[in-house]
């Protein structure tokens, strides 16, 4: 029988819980409690960690969660800063202090970078939507890279002519909604990965306070130098060239420290060419993500993974023939020796499993090993034992699936 009971809250690791001892008769009779002091500073840390991280943190959240945390703070601090820089100069480019300057003409000039905005926004979600859940890391590093050059662009606006001002504000205008929908949607597919018992609301809104007291501090630097740079050319482009180079290598420790265990194309072809090239040496999920470039998007084009049928270019025959041979079939593959590309066709109940089988054996066929001696659930099973998440996929495959009425030799895709 045990004599005593240990409680905690959060995390078994948590320095904040109480002990309970038991009497002769079994039964719980005092509880050991520190003495509460508001003041005293673990109560103080443990009222900050309540208010700013995520509800049982540490175990609630990802292992990279701190780290990620730490730069992307560091990172949101510099960006408020040249954003002041921008806004002091775009107020006046529109004309504040300039008697000459219409209230109208900044309005105008207002309401079409909005406009701009909102086609571009539009147009960016349709184009890219699908490919920011995939390639998360990228589109983040992408959205501050492209933050910064439009806080450059109106930088640039009280310097250049007063005929560029209004096109130099749509160009601004534009980049800032890339940067919305881009910096947004990849915001939330790292709350995902964060987020360890579906608690993502949780650590959404604890984000959002963090950025919220980081962007209080960067208001009050910014009361400070808006002053100070306000009539001086070199010391705002001094300030801004600073904090930008700082922007920019903050977001690459955030991403870069970011341990993604759900497989991309970047990372799922690195683990399959180290498994087939380094006699079946299988990548863990933080070796994977070392590899992974965060300033650009590795070329597949050689994988058109859910094509059509047709695209297959194969027979009835043939495909009665695999059907008939690979029951249950998921997948049909056929490579084109003249062009290098690998097509695969897949079936309507296909699943994670099976798509990542079906990209090991396109890969096998890309690199002509297609007697390689390691099957598809070799594989898969080596990757699963060293961490690696099989129930989903970010492979972005194409929505194409075909599937057959019993009875009947029509397909439908």
């Amino acid at each position: 029988m045990h004599s005593a009971i240990r409680e905690y809250y959060g995390s078994p690791l948590s320095s904040e819980g109480h002990s309970y001892r038991r009497n002769e008769a079994d039964f719980i009779v005092q509880r050991q409690q520190p003495e509460i002091n508001t003041f005293h500073p673990r109560n103080i840390k443990h009222f900050l960690k309540a208010v700013f991280l995520p509800k049982g943190y540490p175990d609630s959240v990802s292992e990279d969660y701190l780290q990620y945390q730490v730069w992307d703070t560091l990172q949101a601090f510099c960006s408020s800063i040249t954003r002041t820089l921008a806004a002091h100069a775009v107020l006046k480019g529109s004309g504040v202090g300039d008697s000459t300057a219409t209230v109208a003409g900044a309005t105008i000039t207002w309401l079409l970078k909005d406009g701009t905005g909102m086609v571009g926004r539009i147009a960016f979600a349709y184009a890219k939507g699908s490919s920011l859940d995939c390639n998360a890391k990228q589109w983040r590093m992408f959205a501050d890279v492209l933050n910064d050059g439009a806080t450059f662009v109106e930088l640039l606006a009280p310097v250049l002519p007063k005929a560029y001002f209004t096109p130099i504000m749509c160009a601004a205008g534009l980049a800032y909604s890339l940067v919305g929908v881009a910096g947004g949607c990849t915001r939330a597919a790292l709350t995902v990965h964060q987020a360890r018992r579906n608690n993502m609301a949780d650590v959404s809104s604890k984000d959002g306070s963090q950025e919220t007291l980081v962007n209080l501090a960067a208001l009050v630097a910014s009361l400070i130098i808006t002053p100070i740079v306000a009539d001086h050319f070199a010391l705002t482009w001094t300030l801004f060239i600073l904090f930008t180079m700082l922007h920019i290598y903050a977001n690459y420790k955030a991403v870069s420290s970011v341990v993604m265990d759900i497989f991309n194309k970047t990372r799922f072809f690195n683990v399959a060419a180290s498994f087939v090239l380094n006699r079946r040496r299988v990548l863990t999920p933080s070796q994977a993500n070392k590899l992974e470039p965060v300033f650009h998007v590795p070329n597949f084009s050689w994988l058109k993974l859910g094509c059509r049928i047709e695209d297959l270019k194969i027979t009835s025959v043939e495909f009665d023939y695999q059907v008939s041979s690979k029951k249950p079939l998921k997948f049909l593959i056929k490579a084109d020796r003249q062009t290098g590309r690998v097509y695969v066709a897949l079936a309507q109940d296909a699943t994670s499993h099976d798509i990542l089988r079906a990209c090991y054996h396109s890969y096998l066929l890309h690199m002509n090993m297609t007697s390689y001696q390691a099957n598809e659930d070799e594989f898969v099973d080596a990757v699963k034992s060293v961490g690696w998440d099989l129930t989903k996929q970010h492979l972005c495959p194409e929505e194409w699936r075909w599937s057959l009425e019993e009875n009947s030799h029509t397909m439908y895709y």
